[in-house]
């Protein structure tokens, strides 16, 4: 006797549907399991027929062969324990075939019957939805995350027996619904605020600059200035995530197992800031079956580096893809899987090995010890960061004050304005900022004037840009015209790009 059930597997960040074929027949018993299996699908030979028997129902002594179909895709996790266990069952429990055929049904199962929660739901509820399928049972702590796809009935199931009995139709199980609208507007009340930070004016300044326009950032300054003070609160001027963008971050997360327990939907940016000790792989991501890395769980979010020269020279090279790409693509002999990484890099650093470069009683730093520090951020990594900011050392001045600074939802209202006049700029090109432009897209959006053009040509001789320096002074002007509400670039707003590229020929020249 032959049964078909339908579930899923996940192939990168997307979901891809597979055929679990059970075959009952006479013969010595046993238990065959084909169609590329991986070890953690192999022991489900042993956890199935526990939970069936601890279910209170029959385990066939028969041979039994199941296939995991199609057989040339490697599968990998414990999601098929459940549609396994039901394919079995389904060979002797009356369930009707055009109801398996329209169902996908994923979970790992305990010994005793119960049913586990797996990674990777939405990504496959949302495969299934696209396939024609109208039921999905899945774990019940997932059943919220899988209900974030429309027009699909999502049944969150606890045990082995609600299953048989609700595809019997003897015990019908209700679907989950979520109130997506709710989540969306319930987002996390940080407690950081720009208002808390002191001084630093002209760094505040470029960070609004950098979430204006989506554009990368590196912050240069003595120990305590306030680097990575100010980098914790860039996400409190970005934008709010519209639905379609917290999903596709959503798809990431679950797939890598990071989705916060009773949360569905991921719906404030992602802020993640690596340790230096960090290997290639847990960066760009990787791994046998390639997964996601820190540039990807960072989309539409923001990869913040701090102590830069402290990370391996081999790492942040691998950065330098991603960031003109905007995605990264991961082969292996196994699998060549592209995610997704459009985020903003920040990045702060000490300008040497102490800190305190300039200040004579505190710095007895030598020079080729100053040279070997900043030769670990190569010239075309810092080609790819548009502004470069000095952090100075913050007065007491400074922190007596007792009026609070500027907030973050001041800065906030300012970068909405900037982003709204480029999204309607380019409403008609495949890009949302100006970070994004193209070389033929700079030279219709970002046009100067003879006065401008000059002192663009005198900064680009004077500093011995390169023509990639050349363009993202261009687009970090576009951004400074938009901030004012200018529809051409001016001068004023051509000087202030300029200046946001002269760090790296202070310290690197």
């Amino acid at each position: 006797m032959i049964s078909k059930v339908k579930s899923c597997t996940l192939y990168g960040i997307n979901g891809y549907l597979v055929d679990v074929e059970v075959d009952l027949s006479e013969g010595l018993p046993g238990f065959d399991l084909v169609g590329l299996p991986d070890s953690s699908i192999r022991e489900a030979k042993e956890r199935v027929r526990a939970a069936i028997k601890n279910s209170e129902f029959l385990f066939p002594i028969k041979r039994i062969t199941v296939n995991l179909a199609p057989a040339d895709i490697r599968k990998e996790g414990s999601a098929f324990d459940l549609p396994i266990a039901v394919g079995i069952l389904s060979c002797s429990q009356p369930i009707p075939a055009d109801i398996l055929n329209k169902t996908m049904i994923v979970g790992e199962l305990s010994l005793d019957g119960s049913v586990k929660p797996v990674n990777g739901i939405l990504p496959m509820v949302y495969s299934a939805s696209q396939n024609g399928i109208t039921q999905c049972i899945v774990p019940y702590e997932n059943a919220e995350e899988g209900a974030l796809v429309e027009n699909m009935e999502v049944i969150g199931v606890r045990t082995l027996k609600e299953v048989i009995l609700h595809l019997q139709n003897e015990k019908p199980l209700f679907k989950t619904t979520v109130d997506v609208n709710s989540i969306m507007q319930n987002s996390v009340n940080s407690n950081l605020d720009f208002s808390d930070v002191k001084g630093q004016v002209h760094v505040k300044r470029a960070l609004e600059i950098s979430a204006a326009g989506s554009h990368n950032i590196l912050m240069i300054g003595p120990p305590g200035s306030g680097k990575t003070m100010m980098a914790r609160r860039l996400p409190t001027i970005l934008p709010d995530l519209s639905f379609k963008e917290s999903i596709e971050i959503t798809k990431i997360y679950s797939v890598t197992g990071l989705l916060p327990n009773k949360k569905a939907l991921i719906n404030t940016r992602p802020f993640r800031a690596p340790h230096h000790t960090i290997s290639n792989t847990a960066l760009i991501g990787g791994g046998r079956i390639p997964k996601p890395g820190e540039v990807s769980l960072s989309h539409y979010g923001v990869l913040f580096l701090d102590e830069l020269p402290e990370f391996n020279k081999n790492v942040l090279e691998v950065l330098r893809q991603p960031l003109e790409d905007r995605e990264v693509t991961i082969s292996r002999i196994n699998a060549t899987l592209t995610y997704p990484a459009s985020f903003m890099l920040v990045c702060s650093m000490n300008p040497c090995p102490c800190g305190y470069l300039g200040d004579e009683e505190k710095c007895h730093c030598q020079p080729d010890q100053i040279k070997k520090y900043l030769s670990k951020i190569s010239g075309p990594l810092l080609d790819r960061i548009d502004l470069q900011v000095e952090a100075s050392p913050v007065k007491y001045s400074d922190l007596d004050i007792r009026e609070k600074s500027e907030s973050s939802l001041s800065i906030k209202k300012r970068v909405l304005k900037a982003q709204k006049i480029q999204q309607e700029r380019y409403k008609d090109e495949s890009i949302f900022f100006n970070s994004q432009l193209s070389a033929a897209q700079i030279e219709k959006y970002c046009s100067l004037g003879d006065t401008e053009r000059n002192l663009l040509k005198t900064a680009f001789e004077k500093l011995n840009l390169s023509a990639r320096a050349y363009h993202r002074i261009l687009k970090v002007a576009r951004t400074i015209a938009d901030l004012d509400g200018e529809e051409n670039i001016k001068l004023h707003h051509l000087s202030e790009a300029i200046q946001y590229r002269s760090l790296d020929r202070k310290y690197w020249a």
